[in-house]
């Protein structure tokens, strides 16, 4: 066995036992999606504009031909933020590890992207790439895509919490406690949520959620706190101290982003 054929095996294999062992409801959906959530370090605009003509005429069509659909790519509203968020929904721990291997040999992929795939070391197409590994929630085991309005926006957060065991109970207030219900009465519209397996500021839940506009998104998070349903479970003493840290980014998508 070659060893790359042995490395993929073991991390399949290592993902999807996670994904067997994740706490989940009794009517836990049966196919929940993995994702990869990346984020492109980049230190300049022309380099933001390359890596954006790499990533739509090359990355995006061959990430779709190996089954990942829909793409998400999406950016800053900050003029100096040049940096890039990617998600990867995969079907299966089995797609998650094969996919850079299946990239690699997609001959379409590599003509498409000789310009930027074999660009010196002194003018790389990005700095780094950060990357997360999710796994769905049961209330949202798929991505989904709001609306397609040009206005439209999201927010990416991130909830770390100080324990495994307090996550746990923060996943569970979305999954059966009904969050996740709440959030869509209030126009807050699930994109994904996970649980991060691998990554930073593990512990954590991380989620996206799209807004038809700004005053969309201020309408929502006005309705969300004052809803009933919300304060109810938020004064639930089993759900205390679920959260230690909040990230909060506003993103808009890219010209090429499938969501």
């Amino acid at each position: 066995m070659r060893r790359r054929d042995f490395l993929a095996g073991a991390c399949a294999g290592g993902l999807a036992g996670l994904a067997r062992t994740a706490p989940a409801a009794d009517t836990a959906p049966p196919n929940k999606e993995y994702y990869e959530l990346r984020l492109y370090r980049v230190d300049s605009q022309a380099r933001r504009k390359r890596l954006d003509e790499f990533l739509g005429t090359a990355a995006v069509p061959a990430w779709n031909r190996a089954g990942v659909k829909p793409v998400g790519a999406f950016q800053s509203e900050k003029a100096d933020d040049h940096d890039l968020h990617v998600l990867l929904p995969h079907k299966s721990a089995e797609s998650l590890v094969t996919c850079r291997a299946r990239l690699l040999a997609d001959r379409q992929y590599l003509a498409d992207g000789e310009p930027f795939l074999k660009l010196p070391k002194k003018d790389p197409l990005y700095e780094r790439i950060e990357s997360s590994v999710l796994l769905a929630l049961d209330a949202v085991p798929k991505v989904e895509v709001p609306s397609k309005k040009d206005t439209r926006l999201f927010q990416l957060r991130i909830y770390e919490a100080h324990s495994v065991e307090r996550n746990q109970k923060k996943i569970e207030m979305f999954n059966t406690a009904g969050e996740v219900a709440i959030f869509r009465k209030c126009g807050m519209n699930p994109v994904f949520f996970g649980e991060a397996l691998t990554g930073t500021k593990i512990p954590n839940l991380t989620y996206m959620i799209g807004f038809d506009d700004p005053d969309a998104q201020k309408a929502a998070w006005k309705k969300f706190m004052a809803h009933p349903d919300w304060k109810k479970i938020s004064r639930d003493p089993a759900y205390r101290d679920t959260v230690s840290r909040i990230t909060n980014i506003v993103l808009r998508p890219t010209a090429y982003s499938q969501v």
